[in-house]
């Protein structure tokens, strides 16, 4: 699958979902005036990397992981429904038997951000998340 590197703008976040070099990444602000356009193509993304996890399993025996990393220094709530929904299709991709970890990184003096984690995390209890601290 091609892989989707979106560099970042005053509104929008740096996109990093490559799996060729075992990289997804979502980083910086994000607050973009369409949220959905933004968005939507990178969920479509993932529900789609299924099939690639399935082939590489039955071709290989063993799937590559997905290790998400969300660095994310604030996010609206338009935005926060999207991150939610790719929590939710990495659990699916996770249900479906295939290694997914989710890290959560935040400032140290962003208990707002660390909670934000916490919440999407309790909405898919399926998927653990590791904080990370900075």
């Amino acid at each position: 699958m091609d892989a989707i590197i979106l560099e970042p703008t005053a509104t929008t976040p740096k996109v990093i979902i490559d799996p060729s070099k075992d990289k997804f990444e979502i980083s910086g602000e994000s607050r973009p005036e369409n949220a959905a356009k933004f968005y939507t193509p990178i969920i479509a993304w993932f529900d789609n990397y299924k099939s690639v996890l399935y082939f590489q399993k039955e071709s290989f025996g063993k799937a590559k992981s997905v290790n998400m990393d969300f660095k994310l220094e604030y996010f609206n709530s338009t935005s926060a429904k999207f991150i939610l929904d790719i929590f939710y299709q990495l659990e699916k991709i996770k249900k479906d038997g295939f290694e997914v970890e989710v890290i959560w990184n935040y400032d140290a003096r962003d208990t707002d951000m660390k909670e934000s984690g916490e919440e999407f995390s309790s909405y898919v209890p399926g998927l653990a998340v590791k904080y990370v601290e900075y």
